[in-house]
């Protein structure tokens, strides 16, 4: 049975604050690394991993068998492949994301969410209507749009909104809840959060109809009943 968060490193041996793990291991996943193709043969059969991280830049291999066996024992589960700058891709790897050094953690880690589907037993999701949020993740997901990554003050926002559904939330109450101040002299700030949201939610941003303006009072949120699934 596959692990949901268990992450299969295979890289060169490097020094422990250069390591790809690093950054996965801080995001609260369960990394286990090994530094040849051959042990990352017997890990995968073992453990069924979620995903497989195979580092070439940082291995004397491309790693183009070890990734087509990986492949034929993880089936449809998600394979990164790092490669050297400059490198060419290998055509014959069977992985999901190529990634070119450098690259920053934070950007390998946002291909590895990008790749693991959330489990909802285990994540805590908010719906209404067609529109999720995984709060972990900090993704939002709404039929027709697919799913978008939320900065932590968006996703702030919009749970605002999804805990209170078809109610006036007023400007005040938005600005004590997500920004955690009762200062409404200069709200330039939330009119931006505002419009991103609703570059994630609405199929036209610029005409909304999920998070409405109410002038001079506030926002409402709501699913209008002819787009409800029905």
């Amino acid at each position: 049975m596959t692990e949901q968060k268990t992450i299969l490193l295979v890289e060169g041996v490097r020094p422990r604050n250069s390591s790809l793990a690093l950054p996965l291991e801080k995001a609260d996943f369960t990394v286990l690394t090994c530094h040849s193709g051959r042990q990352a043969l017997i890990l995968a059969q073992e453990i069924l991993p979620a995903l497989v991280i195979f580092d070439a830049s940082s291995l004397r291999s491309n790693g183009a068998r070890t990734c087509r066996r990986i492949r034929g024992i993880l089936g449809d589960n998600p394979i990164i492949h790092c490669r050297s700058e400059g490198q060419a891709e290998e055509p014959g790897i069977p992985a999901d994301v190529f990634l070119e050094q450098p690259f920053t953690g934070r950007k390998l880690l946002n291909r590895v969410r990008d790749l693991l589907p959330a489990d909802p037993l285990k994540e805590e999701v908010i719906r209404i209507g067609p529109i999720l949020i995984y709060r972990s993740k900090r993704v939002v997901e709404i039929w027709e749009k697919g799913e978008c990554h939320l900065t932590p003050k968006l996703a702030l926002l919009l749970e605002e909104f999804l805990h209170h559904p078809y109610e006036l939330v007023s400007r005040k109450q938005l600005m004590i809840n997500v920004w955690n101040t009762n200062y409404i002299g200069d709200t330039r700030t939330l009119d931006v959060h505002i419009r991103w949201v609703r570059e994630c939610i609405e199929k036209d941003p610029s005409n909304p109809v999920l998070l409405r303006t109410i002038r001079g009072k506030g926002f409402i949120f709501g699913i209008p009943e002819t787009l409800a699934p029905g």
